[in-house]
């Protein structure tokens, strides 16, 4: 039936073809096995940005859109270009450490900048 197909999430051998892509109806994820399999040599781990363009410790990027800072009434602006980020593993999601003008050290999600 699914010629032992499994679910890359939850590992569950329930799944159904839906069209181009595969789902599993234990833990509701859906997936393209043919894109899946093209990603693994790829490299998969590093940080990409908003684009998906990878990014690497020393890159500059630009911010894309206007930045709360959490603890303060400062607001980081679209279009701010920030010069060597460093990747950090964080498990909040802000993946990228750097340093902004008028603010100071921070860190920032890889999901609202874009390589620059």
């Amino acid at each position: 039936m699914t010629d032992g197909l499994k679910c890359p999430e939850c590992n569950s051998e329930n799944v159904y073809n839906d069209g181009s892509l595969w789902v599993c109806p234990e833990c509701a994820h859906e997936w393209n096995p043919e894109a899946a399999a093209g990603d693994v040599g790829a490299g998969d781990t590093g940080v990409r940005d908003a684009n998906g363009n990878v990014l690497s410790d020393g890159d500059a990027v630009t911010v894309i859109k206007d930045l709360k800072v959490k603890g303060s009434s400062l607001v980081v602006k679209g279009g701010t270009k920030v010069k060597g980020i460093r990747l950090v593993d964080a498990t909040d999601g802000h993946n990228i450490s750097c340093k902004i003008d008028g603010i100071g050290a921070m860190n920032l999600k890889s999901e609202f900048v874009k390589k620059a």
